[in-house]
């Protein structure tokens, strides 16, 4: 159990460090998107580059972002029953959507896009609209770091509730929430 959770908390960690780092992409998207309108429409000019960079950065934040939310608890969840229900029962539902929903999502993502990013790296694939950015194959390799961060993320969750079934910790969500007893 000690080796479950040191694994898990460097895992945390991981997640934790990427999904601060991604956050800073929504300032500079913010930034991004307001230098277009203020060029749409205070200039009456555009840089498709500029736009284009708008989607890589939007992209980037929501797909490396993905497990740092599933760290933090901050995905969608219907909590009419889950809300009442004891720590322990809750991570053993969670520890069952792991396996049966998360880990298999991820390994089919990884398994499907693979040779979709190998081509497209291969390749070199270019902008998606003349003149743009000329890194589209950067742009497509967020779909396998995507699946390979929602699986770092997902083995850290699977190991918090193991280590909640078993009585090692009060509480299997990430630490966003105070541990409770129970």
């Amino acid at each position: 159990m000690d080796l479950i959770a040191a694994v898990t908390r460097a895992l945390d960690r991981f997640t934790d460090a990427v999904g601060r780092a991604v956050m800073w992409l929504a300032v500079l998207l913010v930034l991004a998107q307001l230098a277009v309108v203020l060029l749409r429409y205070g200039f009456s000019t555009s840089f498709i580059q500029l736009q284009e960079s708008v989607i890589y950065t939007h992209a980037s934040l929501f797909m490396l972002g993905i497990a740092y939310t599933l760290l933090h608890e901050g995905h969608v969840r219907v909590d009419i029953l889950y809300a009442e229900m004891s720590p322990r029962r809750r991570a053993w539902i969670d520890l069952v959507g792991v396996i049966v929903a998360i880990v298999p999502f991820a390994a089919l993502v990884l398994w499907t896009c693979w040779p979709f990013v190998a081509a497209s790296w291969r390749i070199r694939e270019g902008a998606i609209a003349y003149g743009g950015l000329p890194f589209q194959y950067l742009l497509k390799s967020l779909i396998p770091a995507m699946a390979l961060l929602l699986l770092v993320a997902a083995i850290g969750h699977l190991g918090r509730c193991v280590l909640t079934i078993a009585g090692r910790r009060a509480d299997h969500r990430g630490d966003a929430h105070p541990a409770q007893p129970g």
